[in-house]
């Protein structure tokens, strides 16, 4: 398996490629050159375009890159676009390598993360891509698209799900510092499962109750063009 993550600075998130021959483009942002380099460099074939989620800091699903490989977002998205709709526990195939599906609202309703299985590998999960719910160093901000307090509780669900998950894996994220996304987000774009639970503060909080507070006490400024974009992506705009 072959995978790039790309960081990006306008707008601050984090993107990545995988695959072999056949492969993905995961939350595409910025410019799309990278992507098809990446492809033609490595002989991938990008045969989806995956979205975690619908973005509300910059326009989603890669542009021209969406007119020569189908766009993956989860069954409940809201999007002007044709797209291959996906449900918790659909399963994507590329060559050896297997996406699994699992829906993961709070950051966003719609919001997915990707567990990955390379089966060339021993025939566990590898990775887990966690868009802008779990990031290093924090969670990703809960009022977007909802209400704080009810993204809020959603992500507390989502979150026990990924604390369910074994402390080895990767966890690839789709920001990092200075993103609008989240608060105290690291530099770094990975981490484990392990090192989050034992020293992210917002990971390791065990109770809903205590959880709502923490995440809705210091929720960063308002992000002005995030109900114009999301506006955007549905066609209301």
């Amino acid at each position: 398996m072959i995978v790039r993550q790309f960081l990006h600075t306008d707008p601050v998130g984090i993107s990545a490629a995988g695959g072999r021959a056949s492969g993905a483009a995961i939350d595409p942002a910025g410019e799309v050159e990278p992507y098809p380099r990446a492809a033609e460099q490595t002989g991938m074939r990008i045969l989806y375009i995956i979205g975690t989620h619908v973005h509300a800091d910059h326009v989603s699903f890669g542009g021209v890159l969406a007119d020569v490989a189908g766009t993956v977002l989860s069954a409940k998205s809201n999007v002007s676009l044709p797209f291959k709709p996906v449900h918790d526990g659909d399963e994507l195939e590329l060559g050896n390598v297997v996406l699994k599906v699992l829906y993961t609202p709070g950051h966003a309703p719609e919001h997915i993360r990707l567990l990955v299985t390379d089966l060339a590998r021993p025939q566990q999960p590898w990775f887990v891509v966690t868009g802008h719910t779990l990031i290093v160093g924090d969670l990703g901000r809960t009022e977007l698209a909802v209400s704080a307090e009810e993204g809020t509780k959603d992500l507390f669900r989502s979150i026990e799900r990924l604390k369910a998950l074994a402390d080895y894996l990767v966890i690839m994220p789709g920001a990092y510092a200075r993103s609008v996304c989240g608060r105290s987000l690291s530099s770094r774009p990975s981490s484990t499962t392990g090192f989050e639970k034992q020293f992210n503060k917002a990971f390791r909080i065990e109770t809903e109750e205590e959880f709502v507070v923490f995440m809705t006490k210091d929720i960063p400024l308002a992000w002005p063009r995030a109900a114009q974009l999301r506006a955007i992506h549905s066609g209301a705009a």
